[in-house]
């Protein structure tokens, strides 16, 4: 079938095509799309800074409807509304314990474009085969995608609203909930307010810890994560000494767990050196090639302190993302204060904004 879909053929460029998409095969399904979210991660393949398999159609925040089931698929029907999250291979060890986010496949699945059969849907007008991110490609009107990565959710909720669930709001609040699980009373600070780290303030707020520190750049992410639920703000252009705040805001000991959801060396060493002891700190932002120094003894040994590295915030989204639905229905996750919605036609203005800070969570409808 023809579908039409936002494209990088090339570093740093997106343009909207007609291109061909096969039918669902077995274990797979068809979905229709309604909205996809823009993320920071679609914008590190597009700019090559994750090494993704060009030409690809980005996009792996998907919501849509299904239009066809492929042979085998029993977990989902025509008409069911869908969220769509990473894929899996659903056949290695950590795939078999419950943990898909660890699958020892996920970086070829993620970022090498085709299917976990090797194989891809998407074609050109001139026949050649067109990759998608996270075996989705959801800048798309139509996509396919294997039944374990759609999760059916409620279809009284408004499906645009439930775009992040899929990655961003699913690795900031999974990261905490999945994660840390913090006790109630416990104290925590999030490096980067963004979609994210956003994600991880209101979901701290959820798991009832007694402080919550963001830390950012920029005054309206800051104004906007103590309305998500922050006790504490910290600009981190203006403080001198980041760790030394948190410390004073915590009594002099540090937080119990720290965040950082931006992929910035010097943020993962201001997170270490604020944790008390015995605290956590989890790394979920995207570093690349960069190398993060660690003062081992003063930031972990000696305050037996431990740094863990987490994908897809340690979630199954088969089980976490019905629970994010119904905290969004409760009016404990509102994700919908952080979005703006833009048409199809708007991609690059969507990146734009994402890029520039103006917006923290773009999502184009279709």
């Amino acid at each position: 079938m023809k579908v039409k879909a936002a494209i990088t053929r090339a570093t740093d460029k997106i343009e909207i095509e007609e291109l061909e998409l096969a039918a669902p095969k077995a274990g797979e399904v068809l979905i229709k799309m309604v909205a996809c979210g823009v993320c920071h991660t679609d914008a590190s393949a597009i700019k090559q800074f994750i090494p993704a398999n060009l030409p690809m159609v980005m996009g792996h925040e998907g919501v849509g409807i299904v239009e066809q089931v492929g042979e085998g698929v029993n977990s989902l029907k025509v008409g069911d509304h869908v969220v769509m999250s990473y894929p899996s291979c659903g056949c290695c060890d950590k795939c078999f314990e419950g943990h898909p986010y660890a699958c020892e496949n996920s970086f070829s699945l993620f970022f090498g474009g085709a299917y976990s059969d090797g194989t891809r849907r998407l074609t050109d007008a001139k026949g050649n085969e067109i990759s998608v991110l996270f075996g989705q490609g959801g800048f798309s009107t139509y996509c396919v995608v294997e039944a374990r990565n759609a999760v059916k959710v409620d279809p009284e909720v408004d499906l645009k609203a439930l775009c992040s669930l899929g990655c961003g709001v699913q690795t900031g609040a999974g990261a905490v909930l999945c994660r840390m699980k913090p006790e109630p009373g416990t104290s925590i600070a999030v490096f980067g307010a963004g979609a994210v780290g956003m994600s991880a303030i209101m979901a701290a707020k959820i798991a009832g810890c007694d402080k919550i520190i963001a830390i950012d750049l920029v005054p309206s992410r800051l104004e906007m994560a103590l309305e998500m639920g922050a006790t504490h703000v910290i600009n981190g252009k203006e403080c001198a000494d980041v760790p030394a705040k948190i410390k004073e805001i915590c009594d002099g000991k540090g937080v119990h767990y720290g965040l950082e959801a931006v992929g910035v060396p010097v943020l993962c060493q201001q997170m270490l050196a604020s944790l008390r002891s015995e605290g956590l700190g989890v790394l979920v932002g995207v570093t690349g090639d960069k190398e993060v120094g660690v003062l081992a003894n003063a930031w972990l040994m000696d305050k037996s302190a431990s740094f863990a590295g987490v994908v897809e915030g340690g979630a199954n989204p088969q089980t976490f993302i019905p629970e994010l639905v119904k905290f969004y229905k409760q009016g404990r996750l509102p994700i919908d204060k952080m979005t703006k919605y833009y048409k199809f036609e708007e991609i690059n203005q969507a990146f734009e904004d994402s890029h520039s800070g103006a917006v923290i969570k773009p999502i184009l409808v279709f």
